[in-house]
């Protein structure tokens, strides 16, 4: 049996953790949360354990593993964590990077091209003012966030910055580290020879509904556009394929690229008419599977709908498929209709490259994985019964790598955007680990129980947190499997710089915080004319309460509140219907 290639690596950046709620000390509601990273470690660390035993399996060599707890110990112990520079550790067929890396707001060419303003960065000084103001402002009983910008799905502290520069400065780390193949000088010689191609970026907070200055869903920064510009500024990357794989559509992202194209096919049309052009942009496809029922369609808003459901491919310099979540009644019935409905993203990606040159060195992919679609996420977030089992992100990961494979080299770089239960975090990482290693059929075939629910409960036991204060897994007894008793101690390494940082986190407000009426709506950007990009979806600011609670989150451990929830001094109006009449039929008798 052929050994594994090692061309894989995971970035983990631990000031994400940064990013906190202080509005309350009540943070029952709030999903988008530091823990979040930790379900992922977990989840990451059952894929290392069960992928070492694969990669033990099948390679000739002699393993450097040793199920001896001590010589273990020491191993990990080698691990640095402090977090002052990037390092790297090898576990099996992947190598996990405890990146360091990070990118100004104010300061970066990839940042300014996303987000900046040809008039300054407006947007980018905003969210940098409001974060280092919002322990001042809370302490003065007030919201942090503005007037006119959702209340209930997002928040800031003194070190989101912090947070949003680590996540945005992780992510163009992978893309410099697939584009070269290379890890960092730290890297050890075996993993840095190796041709990384393919990376997970573990970060938060989320991106893809911020659009170009408008924040929203839990999202200030769109990571993955970032990244995308970054690699086109850096590395010519002409041609980038994003693959949304959230429950919600990623408007924010989709926004942004509608704006990309759409300068680019200015530019071509340009060109064709003997215009002068120097180096026109890039071409961008963006596909996504999501619910249409939850945001930022919930409410039914026609241009949040119609955003959602667009289909379009090269008029006008557009590339866009979205694709409607459908409710099934069995994993067997959930793969026909993937095989039928879902992969068209895939086919869709590849008609845009078809017809744009084919694969080339220009060519680099994307994967916005939210995993709220999980099977396992909170019914108050997942709640129109559009779902996909635990399986989805395995066989849809190995999908999007053979379409790398074919078109952009293997170059892969996928980023976190959602989900929220912990279960859904801990299910949809170890699947979509396991998707991005490339693993013989038959061994491949033996990992599919790793994600069952039996599995999944003993792990999530194993590596629950001890009650007295303390962030360290309450571990596994003598009797445990190898491979339990193997991912709790890779937990144990990979976490303990991010369970340090969480224990130093900013307090929240000793009590709630009464947030004042809002009045004022998002800014209105000024487009070019003749500009058809499809709108940001600007939250309605009009809910009467400052989170907002569901109905129907009975049995859940967190009740999510809705996104998109904010606070209003006026009762929400419904909208005004005229009704246009004929002449009275009657008259004429």
């Amino acid at each position: 049996m052929p050994s594994i290639p090692g061309n894989f690596a995971v970035f983990i950046q631990d000031v994400c953790y940064k990013h906190k709620f202080i509005r309350s000390r009540d943070t029952s509601t709030i999903v988008e949360r530091p823990e979040r990273l930790r379900a992922v470690k977990v989840g990451l660390a059952a894929a290392l354990s069960r992928l070492e035993e694969v990669h033990s399996a099948s390679s000739s060599k002699t393993s450097n593993r040793s199920d001896d707890p001590d010589i273990l110990a020491a191993a990990l112990d080698k691990m640095k964590l402090e977090g002052s520079s990037t390092s790297q550790s090898t576990f099996g067929p992947i190598t996990v990077v405890h990146s360091a890396a990070t990118m100004p707001l104010l300061d970066s060419p990839a940042v300014k091209f996303v987000h900046g303003d040809i008039e300054g960065d407006v947007y980018l000084e905003n969210v940098s003012k409001w974060a280092a103001e919002s322990a001042e402002k809370i302490g003065r009983g007030e919201s942090e966030i503005p007037e006119g910008l959702p209340q209930g799905d997002l928040y800031l502290c003194p070190e989101s910055i912090i947070a949003m520069e680590g996540a945005i400065g992780t992510t163009c780390e992978a893309v410099d580290v697939v584009m070269s193949g290379t890890l960092p000088s730290s890297a050890t010689e075996a993993a840095a020879s190796s041709g990384i191609k393919r990376a997970f970026v573990a970060v938060r907070p989320p991106g893809h509904h911020c659009g170009e200055d408008t924040p929203c869903g839990f999202c200030f920064v769109n990571n993955v556009a970032v990244a995308a510009a970054h690699a086109h500024l850096k590395h010519g990357i002409k041609r980038a394929v994003i693959f949304d794989i959230d429950l919600h559509h990623g408007n924010g992202t989709q926004s942004i690229i509608w704006q990309i194209n759409e300068e680019t096919y200015r530019q071509t049309v340009e060109a064709e008419a003997d215009a002068p052009i120097t180096d026109p942009g890039p071409k961008v496809y963006y596909g996504s599977i999501h619910d249409i029922l939850s945001f930022p369609c919930e409410d039914g808003k026609p241009e949040l709908v119609q955003a959602a459901s667009v289909s379009i491919h090269d008029a006008h310099g557009q590339w866009i498929e979205n694709i409607h979540l459908k409710p099934y009644d069995n994993e067997e019935g959930f793969h026909a209709l993937y095989e039928k409905e879902y992969r068209k993203i895939i086919e869709r990606a590849e008609h845009f490259l078809d017809n744009t040159g084919g694969a080339g060195e220009d060519v680099l992919v994307f994967i916005s994985c939210g995993m709220d679609a999980c099977e396992h996420e909170y019914t108050s977030m997942s709640r129109h019964n559009r779902k996909v089992p635990v399986s989805f992100f395995d066989r849809f990961t190995q999908d999007a790598c053979a379409f790398a494979d074919r078109y952009a080299k293997g170059r892969l770089v996928s980023v976190l955007e959602g989900g929220y239960s912990d279960r859904a975090l801990i299910s949809g990482t170890l699947a979509h680990i396991c998707g991005l290693v490339d693993i013989p059929s038959e061994s491949r075939e033996a990992l599919k129980d790793s994600w069952s629910l039996d599995n999944l409960i003993k792990l999530e036991k194993a590596t629950k947190k001890r009650a007295a204060r303390s962030a360290r897994p309450s571990g596994v007894g003598a009797s445990s499997e190898p491979w339990l008793e193997r991912a709790v101690a890779i937990f144990t390494s990979i976490d303990a710089n991010g369970a340090a940082i969480l224990a130093a986190s900013p307090k929240a407000a000793s009590r709630s915080k009464v947030v004042p009426p809002s009045s004022r709506t998002l800014r209105e950007r000024k487009k070019p004319k003749g500009s058809h990009a499809v709108p940001v979806a600007q939250e309605d600011a009009s809910d009467a309460s400052l989170l907002s609670s569901l109905s129907d989150s009975e049995g859940d451990q967190v009740v999510a509140p809705a996104l998109g929830g904010g606070v209003s001094g006026t009762e929400k109006k419904l909208p005004r219907v005229i009704l246009r009449l004929g002449p009275d039929p009657l008259s004429k008798q």
